[in-house]
Formats: structure tokens, C-alpha cells, sequence
């Protein structure tokens, strides 16, 4: 597969560290593991950014372009962006931009207060401990 340059939302930076084979459908969940696979084995450019992204294209919360939970997400993204020292649209390779979540976020365990009551939360809460080894 060719190294393109991709949006994701900074907060998928965290969904990402956590992500284990469930979501909100079969086809999201399958479309989000394709698109980690492709991060993890090409580690191309990302676009850090506060708006849908690739992984967005394949949830039943976006309609037209627009997440239903448009502003939890966008408060989400700006937390990431804003303890990762970035701004919004800035440009990392995959690789550098997850090992500052998780040095930035996860393994001071912030998780929880950027988005502690997302419905996923359950599934991070197990897996964080692992982080503040």
C-alpha cells in the first residue's frame, strides 16, 4: 500500500492505544482495524486534526460530514492537542504522534479525563495500567 497522508483526529490517538476488535458494528470495527494495520506497518504521515477523519467515515454517528456528537469529540480532540503541546493540523508521522499520546496521556493517566465517560471507556480503563509501568 502507497504511504499517503492521512487526517485522524487526535483523539483517535488514544481509541487506537486501546483498540481491541470492538466498536459500533462489524463494518466499523473492521474498517478501524484495516486503518491500524496501515498505520502500524507503514507509519505514515498524519495530520493531527479536530474534524472527521478516515477512521470516522466508517461510524454510524457521522452524517453528512458531521459527527452527532460533534462538540464531546471536538472537546475531546482540543484536551489531546492541547496536552500533546500540538495545534490542530499539525503534521507527525504516525509513529511519533501515538508515542507522545501515550507518554503525554496515557501514561499519565489523563485518559480518564479527557474522555472518562465515553461509552468505550470500560475497554481503556483495563488497558491503561499498562502504560504507568
Amino acid at each position: 500500500m502507497k504511504n499517503i497522508e492521512i487526517k485522524l483526529r487526535a483523539h483517535h490517538g488514544m481509541c487506537l492505544a486501546f483498540f481491541e476488535g470492538k466498536g459500533y458494528s462489524a463494518g466499523f470495527t473492521a474498517h478501524m482495524a484495516r486503518i491500524l494495520e496501515y498505520l502500524e506497518q507503514e507509519n505514515p504521515t498524519v495530520t493531527v486534526v479536530a474534524e472527521a477523519d478516515c477512521i470516522c467515515g466508517g461510524c454510524p454517528n457521522l452524517t453528512d460530514g458531521r459527527c452527532r456528537k460533534a462538540a464531546l469529540v471536538e472537546h475531546y480532540d482540543k484536551a489531546v492537542l492541547a496536552l500533546c503541546g500540538m495545534e490542530e493540523h499539525s503534521i507527525s508521522d504516525w509513529e511519533s504522534f501515538s508515542a507522545r499520546v501515550a507518554e503525554r496521556i496515557l501514561s499519565q493517566g489523563k485518559r480518564r479525563d479527557i474522555c472518562g465517560g465515553c461509552q468505550w471507556s470500560s475497554i481503556c480503563k483495563e488497558k491503561e495500567a499498562l502504560y504507568r509501568l
